[in-house]
């Protein structure tokens, strides 16, 4: 028989977002139905209480509840899997943010379609010039974020709309970290970087020349380097270190 795949640390808080987002005391009770714990959605203490009046515990309460049915029979997993992707689906208003206890902003965008995909804390997106000399920085961004554990994806690596902008945006929004390299003063990297601030979304920015930062953002901290060989393995190293340091903040969650 063909043992059931259980969910990693990211994917259970991905699912736990989803269902903060959009679950009512029905849906869970449904849920408890479907997975046969009812009984225990319905005694535990504060999950319905807690969503009910909005506190600040709910989302704990949602992520355990969300363990414990996956423990008490992991066949539960692709149940649960099934229900939430039916019950939140991508539509109406939107929250883009992934952190745990991250305060987080409902938008109903004009100008873009927001993806039917939810965010993915495994995706790092990178906003940069497609000057073909930038290239062998792109690689080296991508080489961290790999080392890291992230997967790593440009505006042109993908093709999925008939505008770019709509391509962007989409990946801006699939995305946990985002990677802007003010180099040049490019003006699209700049709209992006705005865009995925609005969104929530872990900014690091890199440049090869200081004065290339807008004026707002530099009070935040940035990479500095040299389009070079050894600028390349330097960057490689300050970055690697701070993904790593972003992506322990999906695994670092208390089971108690």
């Amino acid at each position: 028989m063909e043992k059931t795949e259980l969910p990693t640390g990211r994917q259970l808080i991905a699912l736990k977002n989803q269902v903060v987002s959009g679950f009512s005391e029905s849906n869970w009770r449904e849920l408890g139905a479907i997975t046969e714990m009812l009984d225990e959605v319905n005694r535990h203490s504060r999950l319905l209480r807690s969503l009910r009046w909005n506190d600040d515990d709910y989302d704990g309460h949602a992520l355990q509840m969300l363990k414990d049915m996956i423990d008490a029979r992991p066949d539960n997993f692709p149940l649960i899997l099934d229900y939430i992707g039916r019950t939140c689906p991508a539509g109406g208003e939107f929250i883009s943010c992934t952190d745990e206890g991250a305060r987080r902003i409902v938008f109903s965008p004009m100008v873009f379609s927001v993806p039917a995909e939810k965010p993915d804390i495994n995706l790092l997106s990178v906003m940069m010039s497609f000057d073909p000399v930038l290239r062998p920085v792109y690689q080296t961004i991508k080489s961290a974020a790999e080392a890291a554990g992230f997967r790593c994806v440009r505006a042109d690596d993908i093709w999925e709309d008939s505008t770019v902008i709509q391509d962007v945006f989409s990946l801006i929004f699939r995305s946990y970290v985002v990677v802007c390299d003010f180099s040049g003063r490019n003006a699209n990297v700049f709209y992006e970087a705005g865009i995925a601030h609005v969104l929530g979304k872990h900014v690091v920015p890199i440049t090869q020349n200081p004065d290339d930062i807008p004026f707002d953002l530099r009070h935040h901290r940035y990479a500095y380097y040299l389009n070079n060989g050894e600028g390349h393995q330097r960057l490689r190293g300050e970055l690697e270190d701070r993904f790593r340091t972003l992506a322990k903040r999906q695994t670092q969650t208390n089971w108690a």
